[in-house]
């Protein structure tokens, strides 16, 4: 059943789309018995209809009308987490005005690049890991970097016991720093890659995801993506807008 005015909306759509979680994670929601629409609690496959309540946790929320993208260029030792509890989480460092989240992680002592939104389905979309998005990085190591390594590390690195990273675009644009260009993102996936060559990270940098980039950011700043950047983003993830 398509969604419209007089069907309703489905109910883990709505929870999407008013940025609180992926419809899967709505749909756990759901049966957990965390969400009330109009007072009740909700079942899955329920569906919203203009003038309803609906309460996640006892709070309630509403449908944005507008997907927020933001491209933030985060400084290490900021962590990609709402938890309030931890003192360096990414979202009260930003302060913006409406309910956003990251989309993926980026760790701590990273820097770089990192996109929010408040669209669980857009967030999915990009960290989907079997649609292979590319994600670009610049990376400084502690020694003098060799061809066997760049090598090594375009190649396929076996990070753990039974897991064998992807072959990558590696290049090599100093004495000590190299350009790499994956299409997963696996735990402190470079830093380990890295380490198995027996390197270690000093710097590492995000400057792409997909087609966002850094460019003209600085650390600690974000911008709203441009509607150009917008509809690249959505026509790479399939999704369609009117």
């Amino acid at each position: 059943m398509e969604d419209s005015q007089d069907a309703g909306v489905r109910l883990n759509k709505f929870i999407s789309e008013a940025g609180v979680a992926s419809r899967r994670a709505a749909d756990k929601m759901i049966d957990e018995g965390r969400v009330t629409i109009d007072g009740r609690i909700a079942f899955l496959g329920d569906r919203v209809f203009p003038g309803s309540e609906v309460c996640v946790d006892g709070r309630r929320i509403s449908r944005e009308e507008e997907d927020i993208v933001i491209a933030f260029y985060k400084p290490a030792g900021i962590t990609c987490t709402s938890n309030p509890d931890d003192k360096d989480n990414v979202i009260d460092y930003i302060g913006y005005p409406k309910r956003i989240y990251s989309i993926g992680r980026l760790d701590k002592d990273s820097e770089g690049l990192l996109l929010l939104t408040n669209n669980g389905e857009l967030a999915n979309g990009i960290m989907r890991s079997r649609a292979e998005h590319e994600k670009e990085y610049y990376v400084t190591v502690n020694r003098d970097i060799t061809p066997e390594f760049i090598k090594g590390m375009a190649g396929g690195v076996k990070i753990f016991e039974n897991r064998v990273t992807k072959k990558c675009f590696v290049e090599q644009t100093g004495i000590r720093e190299f350009r790499i260009i994956l299409k997963q993102g696996l735990n402190r996936q470079i830093r380990r890659m890295c380490e198995h060559f027996g390197y270690e990270v000093t710097r590492l940098v995000r400057v792409r995801v997909m087609n966002i980039t850094i460019k003209g950011l600085h650390e600690g700043r974000y911008r709203n993506i441009t509607k150009k950047e917008r509809e690249e983003l959505y026509r790479q993830l399939g999704i369609k807008k009117d």
